[in-house]
């Protein structure tokens, strides 16, 4: 298995590869007209790829989140596991915001952009979608009034509130719901298997989304027009990895780096498809694989796919500041920490919603009085940004997940996942 997944690796680096320097011999070479007919027939490959993810996506978040409740045992645990998970995500979110906020006030990247260049055709889509964003909107988002809609539409938030509801109720029935539980946890090791063969089709959907982005856009995108915004954005996501490994080998020590490698994969799909939802599946298995019992995996991580997505939180204060700067439009610090806090209130369930980080940093700037289509400025480069964002959201809810299982007294030696299966 090792050598399938540094194979699979090797593969997707590759893909990237390739996809880079096709992507940019269409961009030179090839006219307007084929060039959009290109990004469009290769991203057909990256939509196949995600489509086979989102398909067990809703089971797989049910059926572990519902097992590892059950499997907890009684409310108390689930109320002391839960706590130490959400003292963790708020903590990272708090961080995630701050640094943002420094990197972009102590940087200015917005001080003499241009703003011809903003794709204001490209925002009108996002702005629309910002327009009926409201505090009630995203109440009404969060709590589902029909599961099956809910797991339809993969509303990976709601399922998790239903799963939660039903794995309570689930280990407050006791022996009665055994058989219901053995059911849904061999419904999700069947998932877990499925999820092999899906990666498989991981390079493919890479070299569509790459080939894709670099055609439509070029390297000159990241090279030489947003330079000063992508390297100051880089600065903040390398300095929240600084601390995040920091914080991981505190609590993990020389483990840290087992962790690291063996999540490899999953960041490199993150990555490249800019979808932490993508790897969702792969992640859930390579925890495991690291010593995480399922109990803790299956509790944690659809949590944290909600309420832990630290990449995303450090760009949204860092792009609505940003846009803020272009308009020149004066934010003192006590409206922008204001702001800090909304963002972290209107975040949470945004994985796996095409550019929702867009949308809420677009409703988050009307708030302020900032100009909405200011997000065309930062469109061209978003995608790019993605790639990192996506990639911390990964690491972020690994180290949240092995961090609870040490507290817990429930992280074990690296296991054959195989063995892990008891029915």
């Amino acid at each position: 298995m090792k050598k399938n997944g540094s194979r699979l690796t090797l593969y997707i680096f590759l893909s990237m590869i390739v996809g880079i320097i096709i992507g940019y011999l269409v961009h030179i070479n090839a006219s307007p007209e084929f060039i959009k007919k290109f990004s469009t027939n290769t991203k057909v490959l990256t939509n196949i790829f995600l489509r086979l993810v989102q398909m067990i996506i809703a089971p797989l978040v049910f059926s572990t989140l519902v097992v590892g409740i059950a499997k907890l045992g009684d409310l108390k645990t689930v109320g002391r596991i839960g706590g130490k998970a959400m003292l963790w995500f708020i903590s990272a979110s708090l961080l995630s915001l701050l640094l943002g906020l420094f990197w972009v006030n102590l940087l200015k990247p917005g001080i003499g952009f241009n703003i011809d260049t903003a794709d204001t055709a490209a925002a009108a889509d996002v702005i629309s979608k910002s327009k009926s964003f409201s505090l009630v909107d995203f109440i009404n988002h969060v709590f589902p009034r029909s599961i099956v809609e809910a797991m339809a539409t993969n509303e990976i938030l709601q399922i998790v509130i239903f799963s939660i509801f039903f794995g309570i109720a689930s280990a407050a029935i006791g022996e009665r719901a055994k058989p219901l539980i053995r059911a849904l946890e061999t419904l999700s090791h069947i998932i877990l298997k499925m999820v092999g063969y899906v990666m498989n089709f991981a390079p493919l959907g890479v070299f569509g989304a790459i080939a894709a982005v670099v055609a439509t856009y070029g390297v000159e995108s990241i090279v030489v027009v947003y330079v000063k915004y992508f390297a100051a954005f880089l600065l903040g996501i390398f300095s929240l990895w600084i601390i995040m490994f920091i914080v991981g080998y505190i609590v993990l020590g020389n483990r840290l780096f087992d962790l690291i490698k063996r999540i490899l994969n999953p960041m490199a799909i993150a990555f490249s498809t800019t979808s932490s939802e993508a790897v969702f599946p792969k992640l859930v298995e390579e925890l495991e694989r690291f010593g995480c019992k399922n109990k803790i995996v299956a509790f944690i991580m659809p949590l944290g796919y909600s309420f832990n997505l630290d990449g995303s939180m450090m760009y949204m204060t860092f792009a609505s500041i940003f846009i803020a700067q272009v308009y020149h439009v004066p934010l003192d610090l006590g409206t922008q920490l204001t702001m800090l806090l909304v963002l972290m209130l209107t975040s949470k369930g945004i994985a796996g919603v095409p550019r929702a980080s867009l949308v809420v940093v677009t409703a988050t700037c009307a708030m302020f009085n900032i100009p909405p289509e200011g997000i065309a400025l930062i469109l061209p480069i978003d995608h790019f940004c993605d790639m990192f964002r996506s990639m911390t959201n990964v690491l972020g809810n690994a180290l949240a997940t092995t961090a609870v299982s040490k507290w817990e007294n429930e992280l074990g030696n690296p296991v054959d996942i195989e063995t892990t299966y008891e029915v």
